[in-house]
C-alpha cells in the first residue's frame, strides 16, 4: 500500500475530507482512505464516596472529566471499482465508525475519504426504517433515503419483495419483524437500487443460511455490474468468500492489510480462535 500524505483536518473544511467523485473518473478507487483519524470527545461525572443522604440532597454533584477516545488512528487503505473488501476486527475495533464515515454519518477528525461513485450503506438491522410502517412502505423509505425518485423505487419494488420473500408479512408493520426479516429487507432494498459503493455492517448475521447464500450470490452479481461492496462481518466464512483484500481493525490502529486469506488466518490466530470455531459464526 502506498504511503500517503497526511491530510491535516485543521487546515481544511469538513467538506474537503470527504470527496465524492463521479464514477467515470479514470484510474481512481473506489474507495480511499488517507490517513483518517475520527475522535469523540465525551464527559464523564468522578463521583466521591458520599453518604446516601448527601447522594439525595445533592444527586447531581461531581466533577465533569473531559475525555478524547480515538476511534480510528492513521487508518489508510484503498477498494478497487468492482471489488469485494472485507473488515474484521474484535468488538471496540472501530469497524461500525469506519463504516460510518464512509457513508457520511460521521466526519473525519483528520485525513481524506475520497469516493469514487454514490454510497448505499446497510449499517445496521432497522437503520432509517420506521417500525410503525409496513415492509412495501419502507421499501419506499428505503428508497427515497438513497436519493432515488418514486417512479425509480416502484419499478424495482416487486423485484425486492421478491427477493425478501417474506410472503404476506411484506404488508405487516415491521414491529412484527424478526431481526432476520428486517435483515432480509434491507439487503433487498439495498442491492437493488442501482448502488455504486455498498457498505454492508454485520447486517448479514442475523439472516438464515439460504439467505446469507442468496446475499452472496446477489453480491457476485453487483460485482459484474462494476458495484464496490465493503463488508463488515464476524462471520470469517461470509468474508473469505466474498471478499479479495481485506483490512484488519483492533482499537482503531490497522494491523494488517492485504489478501483475506492471510489476513483472516492472523486475525484468528491472534484471537485463538481456529477456523472450524469461526466458521460457526457463519451458521
Amino acid at each position: 500500500m502506498a504511503a500517503n500524505e497526511p491530510f491535516h483536518a485543521e487546515s481544511a473544511s469538513p467538506d474537503d475530507r470527504v470527496v465524492a467523485l463521479h464514477r467515470a473518473t479514470v484510474g481512481v478507487p473506489a474507495i480511499r482512505v488517507e490517513d483518517l483519524w475520527v475522535r469523540f470527545r465525551t464527559t464523564s461525572e468522578k463521583r466521591k464516596r458520599r453518604t446516601l443522604k448527601g447522594r439525595i440532597l445533592r444527586p447531581g454533584s461531581g466533577r465533569k472529566l473531559k475525555r478524547t477516545i480515538e476511534a480510528l488512528r492513521a487508518v489508510s487503505f484503498e477498494v478497487q471499482a468492482g471489488t469485494v473488501y472485507g473488515v474484521v476486527g474484535p468488538n471496540g475495533a472501530g469497524k461500525s465508525t469506519l463504516c460510518r464515515t464512509l457513508a457520511g454519518i460521521l466526519p473525519p477528525s483528520e485525513g481524506r475519504v475520497t469516493l469514487s461513485g454514490r454510497v448505499t450503506p446497510l449499517l445496521s438491522l432497522g437503520l432509517g426504517f420506521n417500525r410503525e410502517l409496513s415492509g412495501r412502505e419502507n421499501i419506499l423509505l428505503g428508497g427515497l433515503a438513497n436519493g432515488l425518485d418514486p417512479e425509480r423505487i416502484a419499478d424495482n419494488t416487486d423485484d425486492i419483495i421478491a427477493f425478501a420473500d417474506l410472503g404476506d408479512a411484506i404488508d405487516y408493520p415491521m414491529y412484527t419483524y424478526s431481526s432476520g426479516m428486517f435483515a432480509r429487507v434491507g439487503f433487498a432494498v439495498a442491492a437493488h437500487l442501482d448502488p455504486e459503493i455498498l457498505l454492508i455492517d454485520e447486517a448479514l448475521s442475523a439472516g438464515d443460511a439460504s439467505f446469507k447464500n442468496k446475499c452472496t450470490e446477489r453480491i457476485a452479481e453487483l460485482c459484474e455490474s462494476d458495484v464496490t461492496v465493503l463488508i463488515v462481518s464476524h462471520g470469517m466464512e461470509i468474508v473469505k468468500h466474498l471478499a479479495e483484500r481485506c483490512l484488519w481493525l483492533d482499537t482503531g490502529v490497522v494491523r494488517g492489510e492485504g489478501p483475506v486469506d492471510e489476513i483472516i488466518d492472523g486475525y484468528l490466530n491472534s484471537q485463538g480462535v481456529s477456523e472450524e470455531v469461526a466458521a460457526m459464526e457463519d451458521m
